[in-house]
């Protein structure tokens, strides 16, 4: 795939950031290379592949990796957390509107 330098820079439009001219064209190339490798991938034959709910899933329930109980906590930091913030009201920063250009 061929990213061009309007494609960057309609994506760093979208992200609200500045890019140099040598900033540019490194995301071009890194992203027409991502996007190449993604091709190359999708060539792969997956037809007898079974979908998965979890990349740590395996055939053998042996192999699997145990994982901690999820068990909910209360997590009081909610004041050590805000203690850091320039405009807080408890539990929310206060940050400046981004939603306007």
């Amino acid at each position: 795939m061929k990213i061009t330098r309007e494609d960057v820079l309609h994506v760093a439009e979208l992200a609200h950031l500045e890019l140099t001219e040598s900033e540019v064209e490194t995301y071009r190339r890194q992203l027409d290379s991502i996007l190449t490798y993604v091709e190359k991938l999708n060539e792969l034959d997956t037809v007898q592949v079974e979908p998965m709910a979890q990349v740590l899933a395996s055939a053998d329930p042996a192999e699997n990796i145990s994982l901690r109980e999820d068990v909910p906590r209360v997590c009081e930091v909610t004041r050590e957390v805000l203690s850091g913030a320039p405009d807080p009201s408890p539990p929310y920063f206060r940050v400046p509107k981004v939603i306007e250009r």
